[in-house]
């Protein structure tokens, strides 16, 4: 090829892409131009009355000088009133959307049910701000907006993150994507609940050991105040390559009163479970003592208190059993507090009543010989379930629910009367 053609050729590429240049040019020109006017926030709501408000709530929060408005870009809606809504929570199957409403009045909704209320303001290249302004607005389209919620993978938080990481290219997850973080899911979600005993336990007891492992700060940002407090001392790159800081300002718009405290390191719960299991097994010890003086006393007494027992626990069990085989709650899998907390604990909800109420000597003893091998059942079940965390693969930290139950099941079993019966033929030999 002569020189001229390549000239000409040469030529007609450059006139090609000196347009498409300019427009790039123009482009960012207009996202940078669009970003000016705009305020990027990250609004940190505390936890509130209702159990799934706990853990507290994370929103973006974006302010446009230019129309004078503030939207709250919201990951965290749901509703009652969705069509199986409850058919779909019990299943694992809860379905989420992302909505944009004003920020105002959302602060004032938070400040009027005793909710604190922490703004970030971030820092942030006016360009990345309209790119994420776009990305925003693009969630909350009818195709868009709804997602499946998961507590620990994918929440209102998790997805907050991710728009962070979406504005300093990346680097927030860089940072934070392996760094080793604090606790397991399961120490963090108990700092949030230590201060209700009924549902700590229970929400214990339900989750397997899939959440005892450890896990990086990346993953500890399910909660909404751990990505406060990584983003206040983040810094990052801009485009530009200098370094700034993420947060440039932090607003507190409310505090609330009276509000239990999140603790900054989890519980030992156990020794609480431990002193209601030895309270219980007490008690039961007492009411045993009378068997020989006051044998109808302690019929009824022993008879309806294992009934309550059995009805508490064979409930608890079965609900445990239904999340662990038939829903999609993967956090209660591999849960070993099903070998001894399951339906069959049921069975003693019928047997204690017969036994405080029938006058049938038969099936009087008939019914107490099937309670106490249920509850040696129970109480081996619970000692299986230690020794097997010995082994390679089993680690669950479960041993709230193992100090409640092993008390009142060895004093309910047949260790007692095994006891018993040694210690007569001890003294028959002597």
């Amino acid at each position: 090829m002569n020189y001229p053609i390549r000239l000409y050729i040469l030529g007609i590429v450059l006139f090609g892409l000196i347009p498409h240049l300019g427009a790039q040019q123009d482009g960012a020109e207009a996202l940078k131009n669009r970003g000016e006017r705009l305020t990027l926030k990250i609004a940190l709501i505390g936890p509130g009355d209702e159990l799934y408000f706990w853990w507290g709530h994370i929103a973006l929060v974006i302010e446009d000088e230019a129309v004078g408005k503030a939207g709250f870009y919201d990951y965290g809606i749901f509703s009652f009133e969705n069509e199986h809504f409850f058919t779909n929570f019990a299943m694992g199957r809860l379905l989420y959307s992302c909505g944009v409403s004003p920020a105002e009045r959302n602060y004032a909704i938070y400040s009027k049910t005793n909710r604190d209320i922490t703004v970030y303001t971030l820092d942030i290249a006016p360009e990345k701000r309209e790119e994420l302004r776009q990305f925003a607005e693009k969630n909350t389209l009818p195709e868009n907006r709804d997602y499946y919620y998961h507590h620990f993978k994918d929440n209102c938080a998790t997805r907050i993150r991710d728009l962070i990481d979406f504005a300093v290219d990346g680097q927030f997850k860089e940072r934070f994507g392996e760094a080793p973080g604090r606790y397991t899911l399961r120490q963090h979600v108990r700092r949030h609940t230590w201060f209700s005993p009924f549902m700590d336990w229970i929400l214990n007891f339900l989750m397997g050991q899939v959440i005892d492992t450890p896990i990086t700060v990346w993953q500890e940002m399910f909660l909404p105040s751990e990505i406060a407090a990584r983003i206040q001392d983040f810094t990052y790159q801009d485009p530009s390559g200098q370094e700034r800081a993420l947060v440039k300002r932090i607003e507190t718009l409310n505090k609330a009163q009276g509000r239990p405290p999140v603790l900054e390191t989890p519980p030992r719960q156990w020794r609480r479970s431990l002193g209601v299991g030895l309270g219980i097994a007490v008690v039961l010890g007492i009411g045993i003592a009378q068997k020989k003086k006051r044998p109808k006393f302690y019929r009824v007494f022993s008879g309806v208190t294992q009934s309550l027992l059995g009805g508490f626990f064979g409930i608890a069990g079965s609900i445990l059993f239904f999340m662990t085989f038939f829903t999609n709650h993967d956090y209660t899998y591999r849960n070993s507090n099903i070998l001894y907390i399951n339906p069959l604990l049921l069975a003693i909800v019928p047997l204690g009543i017969c036994f405080a109420g029938t006058k049938i000597k038969k099936k009087r003893f008939f019914a107490e010989q099937l309670l106490k091998s249920l509850w040696t059942y129970v109480l081996f079940g619970c000692i299986l379930s230690i020794v097997i965390t010995l082994f390679p693969g089993f680690y669950q930290q479960n041993q709230v629910t193992q100090a409640l139950v092993i008390p009142f099941a060895l004093v309910l079993s047949f260790i007692p009367q095994w006891i018993e019966r040694g210690l007569n033929m001890r003294s028959v030999m002597k």
